[in-house]
């Protein structure tokens, strides 16, 4: 499987068209710093929180590696999501 590269501009560009930003790691992780807009929707959780997103926007997924949110996008994909990008990790855009 290969991973695509995102860009900070891919993201910024995402976001200004009402993207939603979705940090999937755990609490401790996400207050430990996390990127602006992100909401935190621990993987553990995620079938629950899903319900709060919205399908008909694009969704951003990102974890420490892309490993956690590699598997959140697989879920959302199967569940019919069509607008859904595991950004990776989010070292890869602290700096944007």
């Amino acid at each position: 499987m290969m991973i695509e590269q995102y860009s900070c501009k891919f993201v910024e560009e995402i976001m200004e068209l009402g993207g939603q930003l979705i940090d999937v790691r755990s609490p401790v992780e996400f207050n430990q710093g996390s990127l602006d807009g992100a909401v935190n929707m621990p993987i553990e959780k995620f079938q629950i929180l899903k319900d709060d997103i919205d399908s008909s926007k694009p969704v951003l997924l990102y974890c420490r590696t892309g490993a956690r949110s590699g598997s959140v996008k697989n879920y959302l994909d199967q569940l019919g999501f069509s607008q859904v990008h595991n950004i990776g990790g989010l070292m890869q855009f602290m700096g944007c």
